[in-house]
């Protein structure tokens, strides 16, 4: 094994990503799995991931538009916050000007 540089793998370490806590209600789910639109502007989704860099974690907010796949707003930020989602659906709206009823916000 030595000959060959083979050895033990470390194991990693299990980062939690969710905070969720218990009787949160859901949100509902308007596109019941259906990821497909008529035409662009109809249907935005968003995620957020995180990415490593140079200087540490980083927090990446898209907003894709389903119908073109194509990424219609982002945001980057050091903090994990509603600022962040904010920002990447003002850039996405600023782009795009999509028509009424695009983008909805439930309370």
């Amino acid at each position: 094994m030595k000959d060959n540089a083979l050895g033990p793998q470390p194991k990693r370490r299990f980062v939690l990503t969710t905070r969720s806590e218990k009787g949160q209600e859901v949100a509902e789910n308007p596109l019941d799995r259906n990821f497909e639109a008529p035409a662009a502007n109809r249907v935005w989704v968003s995620d957020i991931t995180y990415v490593a860099t140079s200087e540490g974690w980083m927090y990446l907010c898209i907003v894709l538009d389903l119908c073109s796949r194509w990424v219609v707003g982002w945001s980057l930020s050091c903090a994990l916050g509603a600022e962040m989602v904010l920002a990447a659906m003002t850039m996405a709206a600023i782009r795009r000007r999509p028509p009424r009823g695009t983008v909805s916000f439930r309370a």
